[in-house]
């Protein structure tokens, strides 16, 4: 069964929220280590700009797929 472009979309952004207070978390304390001093509010600004990134690249990502499943299902059909 395919899944619809919706469901595609509130599956990243679960998916991705699920790592998003973790890595607000993760961020406040590696980026010291590498001489990046860091504010909660910095860490959670930079989070922010990769999970936007991240749900954009999830979403394009499972859409590929899906084409892909779905044209193979087609061919299976026609051939």
């Amino acid at each position: 069964m395919e899944q619809s472009k919706r469901a595609s979309l509130l599956e990243s952004l679960a998916n991705t929220f699920s790592g998003f207070l973790l890595s607000i978390a993760v961020g406040y304390f590696v980026f010291p280590m590498f001489g990046m001093p860091q504010s909660l509010s910095s860490s959670f600004w930079i989070t922010v700009v990769f999970t936007v990134v991240s749900i954009g690249r999830n979403y394009v990502v499972r859409r590929v797929f899906n084409f892909l499943h779905v044209k193979d299902q087609y061919e299976k059909i026609v051939v």
